[in-house]
């Protein structure tokens, strides 16, 4: 594969990349000769090549202020939000567990939002030097609104309201050249897809990557799948 970084050293914040796609996502962004900022829940490996931030919970306001503390005014041309949950055991309407329910809504629909605004002057920085920088989510296509099917509804849910949101976050950031996307990755064989899914992990983070840095201010506020084929919300 030919990198799509070309000869400008980029950098790149991915969160949830302790493990799955984001770990992958990190090692492959690496390889492509980016600079990879990963944002992990437990302690990282010594030997990893890139740098890594321990103990950041995306929910936790404070840790991620430590990380904005940590970052100063470095550039960030690129901010991929894929820290993630399935959800609680019991998720459906008509047996819910609300505590798991709401800890889905904080990690897939609250975090993504919030990582965007504690770093979106690390954002503005690269815009400057770049002229664009990029935020791309994770997300699914089974919380699109024509998909009527209703097991793991909280996850469901907690997809479909992060697309809205990211929507809604590249109309207000499109007149500062910062374009945002939502990719969604296939069911991918991690420890979230399980071993029947389709989606190597190999396929799904070399199409991430490349939808992620072919984002321009004509793609913003679009929803692909990993092969860049549009998904309806």
């Amino acid at each position: 594969m030919i990198s799509i970084l070309g000869k400008m050293n980029r950098t790149v914040l991915i969160s949830g990349a302790g493990r799955g796609i984001g770990r992958a996502l990190a090692m492959f962004a690496a390889e492509q000769g980016a600079e990879v900022i990963a944002l992990v829940r437990t302690s990282a490996e010594a030997t990893l090549p890139y740098e890594t931030i321990e103990g950041i919970d995306v929910t936790d306001h404070a840790a991620l202020e430590r990380v904005a503390g940590i970052l100063r005014s470095r550039p960030i041309d690129l901010l991929i939000s894929n820290a993630g949950v399935i959800g609680p055991e019991r998720q459906s309407t008509l047996d819910m567990d609300f505590d798991g329910f709401r800890r889905t809504l904080e990690v897939n629909t609250l975090a993504p939002l919030r990582l965007a605004q504690t770093f979106l002057p690390n954002l503005r920085a690269a815009r400057d030097v770049a002229g664009i920088a990029r935020i791309v989510t994770i997300s699914s296509q089974m919380g699109r609104m024509n998909y009527s099917k209703s097991d793991r509804i909280a996850y469901r849910a907690s997809k479909t309201a992060v697309n809205k949101l990211m929507q809604g976050l590249a109309t207000d950031l499109a007149a500062e050249f910062i374009a945002v996307r939502v990719v969604d990755p296939g069911w991918v064989k991690t420890d979230m897809g399980g071993p029947q899914a389709t989606v190597s992990i190999a396929d799904a983070v070399a199409g991430i990557h490349e939808r992620a840095w072919e984002t321009n201010m004509d793609l913003t506020g679009t929803f692909v799948n990993y092969l860049g084929h549009p998904v309806s919300w």
